[in-house]
């Protein structure tokens, strides 16, 4: 059995191979633990649960559980909600994020900046898996008051939205997309590198 005093042993380089080791007893104590208010017990168990979601479908059953935490009133468990569906959603086979897009895509609109941020990012990793999605995401990302965030965030939101339309884009071509990452390139808002890094994925 997992125990509090090996989680904290593992180093960041151990996770990947540790997490492909879980029994499924110690993922259900791993999620458990997410709710801890210990930073790092936390982050550790989120990590491992992230990596074991890129290897295998069993971190799958607590979609619920994510869910909830999307609900939550700390900013952190909105974000370990966000992530760990995002690290889930080429498992879904039961199609439950259609049942809560719009619940996540309101994340977009959380008070904590590095929420909105990680909302964004997390759609990256769906991306892939939700053809059928895409539109609807892409509207929400063209349609975000990047405004809303303050000012020193600005740039790295609009290159976050910037790199989730891109994805979308290759998979499905809009001409409104076109022409929002055109105006975006072209506004005056982003720097060089920033420019450079979204073109790359063009």
């Amino acid at each position: 059995m997992l125990t509090i005093e090996r989680l904290l042993s593992f180093q960041k380089d151990d996770l990947p191979e540790a997490s492909k080791a879980l029994s499924e007893d110690e993922l259900g104590q791993l999620v458990d633990w997410l709710s801890q208010n210990d930073d790092t017990i936390r982050y550790q168990s989120f990590l491992l649960l992230q990596h074991r979601s890129g290897y295998l479908e069993d971190v799958y059953p607590y979609w619920e559980v994510f869910v909830e935490k999307l609900k939550s009133s700390n900013s952190y468990q909105r974000s370990i909600g966000l992530m760990l569906i995002a690290a889930n959603a080429k498992w879904d086979k039961n199609s439950m994020m259609d049942e809560i897009i719009d619940v996540y895509l309101s994340l977009l609109y959380d008070e904590k900046p590095i929420t909105v941020r990680q909302c964004i990012q997390s759609l990256c990793v769906i991306i892939p898996y939700k053809k059928h999605l895409l539109l609807k995401i892409a509207d929400k990302l063209m349609s975000f008051d990047i405004t809303r965030v303050r000012e020193t965030m600005r740039k790295l939101v609009l290159t976050d939205i910037l790199t989730a339309l891109a994805l979308i884009r290759k998979q499905q071509p809009d001409n409104e997309i076109d022409s929002y990452i055109f105006n975006a390139l072209s506004g005056g808002k982003l720097d060089k590198k920033a420019i450079k890094q979204v073109e790359a994925m063009l």
